[in-house]
């Protein structure tokens, strides 16, 4: 533009030289004054444009620096986050791995627990397997054996278990008759054994019969009919003492004691006679204390019932010692608590009659048939060497006569 201004003026200057002289000294101030007006105010223009060029190229740096400082300081705030938040996943991530070290001793040790009870099991499993193994090879040879025997071998078992159950029902429960009976079916078992080895035994089975038939049985259901019999006759028996409501009884009763008749008897037998019918006098052996309701009257009766009942009980579990004592202990109430007649000695009499049968007498020892019948082997042996020793004399016999004969 300053090149522009310059070309012009020196146009002008040309042109002006060729113009006449005078019209150059009047043209020259006024040019002169106009060409700095107009280069002062292109000058000031000039640095008008550059002034605010170089204001706005130094706003344009100084934004560009806070845009650069903004971007500097959310960098360091995002750069303080990402350290804060890396320091937090850091701690996390170090929980974490206490957490996995935990889980993994838990582990470890839950592990060797299981391994450890995996480990028992197996051996209590391999141990009851070992014992399985040994009974059912313990069974199968038991089985092997029985399949083995014969006839006669189950025959000998079989008579073997009726000797045991024989002496059970004897010494146990006192059954004489189930023993015998037992005793019998074990003989005729051997017998069909055809077992030569059982002979001996036999022989010592038919003593033990022998000596079963010896011993006298008391008639249990005999007796416990004559118990209930007198139990019945209890409510007959007349108390010693008086009470309310006794029936009344003939007057010929007044000499029915130990004491014998006197005058005395007589003169009260005569006014009895006047007053027959209407007065009943009882002599009595006992001085009688008092007069008994009739509450009390059945409980004596009850209790000679309770005492028949014990006696009863004891029969049938053939108890000689609670037997004697509870006919004892009945004979005893029947004394003490009613009147002595008829119906009392009768009583009486009857329980004298159970007091002597002996329930259990002493029972033979009928238990060496069983051992010598649980020792066969050795019978059988013995009875080998029985058979086996004619025949070796008959041999002897026949190498001495060999030689004679021609």
């Amino acid at each position: 533009m300053g090149n522009t201004v310059a070309e012009d003026t020196n146009k002008e200057q040309q042109q002006g030289d060729v113009q006449p002289e005078n019209m150059t000294a009047e043209v020259a101030p006024q040019k002169k004054s106009y060409l700095g007006i107009i280069l002062g105010v292109i000058n000031l223009i000039l640095i008008l444009l550059i002034v605010g060029a170089g204001f706005y190229f130094f706003q344009e740096v100084k934004d560009g620096h806070q845009a650069q400082g903004e971007v500097i300081s959310k960098g360091g705030m995002r750069e303080i986050e990402l350290s804060k938040q890396l320091n937090s996943y850091q701690t996390q991530l170090s929980s974490m791995q206490s957490q996995i070290t935990n889980f993994d001793s838990e582990i470890t040790g839950k592990d060797n627990h299981f391994t450890q009870t995996l480990a028992d099991f197996s051996a209590l499993h391999s141990e009851r397997l070992d014992t399985t193994r040994k009974g059912l090879e313990a069974e199968v040879t038991l089985l092997k054996r029985q399949l083995g025997k014969t006839r006669g071998d189950w025959l000998v078992a079989d008579a073997e278990y009726l000797l045991s159950i024989a002496n059970q029902r004897l010494h146990l429960m006192g059954d004489v008759h189930t023993t015998r009976m037992a005793l019998d079916a074990a003989d005729q078992r051997l017998r069909e054994s055809g077992d030569s080895a059982v002979y001996k035994v036999r022989e010592q089975i038919t003593k033990e019969i022998a000596g079963l038939r010896s011993i006298t049985l008391p008639d249990v259901v005999g007796m416990h009919a004559l118990i209930q019999l007198l139990r019945d006759k209890v409510s007959h028996l007349a108390v010693l003492l008086p009470y309310a409501g006794k029936p009344l009884t003939k007057s010929k009763q007044i000499h029915d004691h130990e004491q014998s008749p006197d005058a005395e008897h007589g003169i009260l037998g005569s006014a009895l006679g006047l007053l027959e019918g209407y007065v009943t006098v009882k002599h009595s052996d006992q001085p009688v204390s008092k007069i008994l309701t009739e509450e009390e009257v059945g409980f004596i009766r009850q209790q000679l019932n309770v005492k028949l009942e014990i006696i009863k009980v004891a029969l049938v579990q053939q108890s000689d010692a609670l037997f004697k004592v509870g006919i004892t202990d009945a004979k005893e109430w029947v004394a003490s608590n009613f009147t002595k007649n008829e119906s009392s000695k009768g009583f009486l009499a009857e329980l004298e009659k159970l007091n002597s049968v002996t329930l259990r007498s002493e029972f033979p020892d009928i238990s060496q048939s069983l051992k010598m019948l649980k020792d066969i082997s050795k019978l059988r042996l013995e009875a080998d060497r029985g058979q086996a020793s004619p025949n070796d004399e008959s041999s002897t016999e026949e190498a001495i006569i060999a030689p004679v004969l021609p």
